[in-house]
């Protein structure tokens, strides 16, 4: 089966949306923890992540909601943030506190595979990463490699990136740990492609905007991306 990730950037409401995310099919949450300044997030997660700041969410807050989260459902959770907020924080005292709430591991776009090794974390690999780069990010990884589909900030794309097919084969070559494919990938057609590809997928953009409609539209969005990707 297909792993479907999903993600949704922290809000009072999150750990509702989570919970219906999970029960229409999401196999993993990427919860956002927003950052004035994010550099890998196209223009629906920077609104996003705009509303959220403006909610009051710092970080401190964002752990309850993950721990409020994670009192609601039983996958993975992982906190998705920039270097930045760790280095606010402190980078111990916020893995310790987000393991705590109940992260399973984290993902952060901006920090390098070689830079602050002692954090386990799910690592990135880009069309544009060396075939140096692409092995330490997949010796480094914490349980699945995130094949970023396009060379650029998520959001929603009219097609599948092309860059995929060549990454993915690639990564196959370099590891055996499960590839998920994200960025660009925002329909249950676009998922279904990737998935062929890969061992599954993160929607992000298109998951926030049906996020913003409520639990029943995201429910129902999410719920097409599994029967897409059970097909």
């Amino acid at each position: 089966m297909k792993t479907l990730v999903v993600y949704l950037m922290a809000m009072p409401d999150t750990p509702a949306l989570a919970h219906a995310a999970v029960e229409a099919g999401a196999d993993m949450i990427e919860l956002g923890f927003p950052f004035s300044d994010p550099l890998a997030d196209g223009p629906v997660v920077r609104r996003a992540g705009e509303r959220s700041l403006a909610a009051g969410m710092r970080t401190s807050r964002c752990l309850d909601v993950l721990a409020e989260t994670r009192a609601l459902v039983d996958v993975p959770l992982i906190p998705m943030t920039y270097a930045s907020i760790f280095d606010a924080y402190g980078w111990d005292r916020l893995e310790a506190d987000a393991r705590a709430a109940g992260a399973t591991s984290f993902i952060v776009p901006d920090l390098p595979a070689d830079m602050h090794t002692g954090l386990r974390r799910v690592q990135l690999a880009a069309p544009t990463s060396t075939d140096e780069r692409l092995r330490l990010a997949a010796e480094t990884s914490d349980g699945w490699l995130y094949l970023v589909t396009v060379t650029g900030t998520t959001g929603a794309r009219s097609a599948l990136a092309p860059t995929l097919a060549p990454l993915a084969a690639r990564a196959r070559s370099t590891t055996k740990l499960p590839l998920h494919a994200g960025f660009g990938i925002s329909t249950p057609a676009q998922a279904r492609e990737a998935a062929d590809l890969t061992d599954g997928v993160v929607v992000g953009s298109s998951a926030v905007e049906a996020a913003e409609q409520g639990v029943t539209e995201l429910a129902r969005f999410v719920g097409s991306l599994r029967a897409a990707l059970d097909a």
